[in-house]
């Protein structure tokens, strides 16, 4: 009995100085407040529609605007090519696959620099990656998260976008760090 004792003092203790130490850290709130700033900074520099367009025809190229595609803020999305959703939606469960290539936008809202912090675009020996259109029950489509695939309900699977998502929207593997998203993403209905 006193040895338990004598384990829980200890475990206690040991708790209370790694909790003395975490105050040393960036709390989450801290962090979500530098994400929201990061993204707002970005998005200044953009014309930004908070909305859909009703008759879902977006304007697209490299000037168009930001659309919010999420109600929160999460993802907003700059159509460069919409493909052709009349005729070409994803289908529920359809195998897509994406290139990529992101930048860390707190890395640019601290320094100014946009930079590559990911790609598999520019080069062909990379694989694609891939997820199933709207099933998040698989860890293959999981782990990129939601925000990736959002696009998809507006616009052809065959479609270019811009997109900014914050980290709730994000990679699965990166939430944790709270940081947001400008990825360039092109979709394809087979692997290239």
């Amino acid at each position: 009995m006193k040895i338990k004792k004598y384990f829980g003092v200890v475990f206690s203790a040991l708790l209370l100085l790694m909790g003395a130490s975490c105050n040393d850290d960036v709390s989450y709130s801290d962090r979500l407040n530098t994400e929201r700033h990061a993204t707002n900074s970005y998005l200044a520099n953009c014309r930004v529609v908070n909305e859909i367009p009703a008759d879902s025809v977006f304007e697209t190229g490299t000037n168009a605007p930001f659309y919010r595609i999420d109600p929160d803020g999460n993802v907003y999305m700059q159509v460069i090519n919409p493909g052709d959703h009349k005729k070409d939606a994803a289908r529920e469960s359809e195998n897509i696959y994406f290139r990529y290539t992101r930048y860390n936008l707190e890395y640019w809202y601290s320094t100014g620099t946009l930079s590559v912090y990911e790609s598999n675009e520019g080069d062909m020996t990379a694989p694609s990656c891939s997820f199933k259109f709207k099933d998040f029950t698989l860890a293959t489509s999981s782990q990129w998260g939601y925000g990736v695939q959002l696009p998809l309900n507006y616009l052809g699977a065959e479609c270019e976008v811009n997109l900014i998502v914050k980290s709730q929207f994000g990679f699965l593997k990166e939430m944790a760090s709270v940081t947001p998203f400008l990825m360039h993403v092109r979709y394809f209905h087979s692997r290239i």
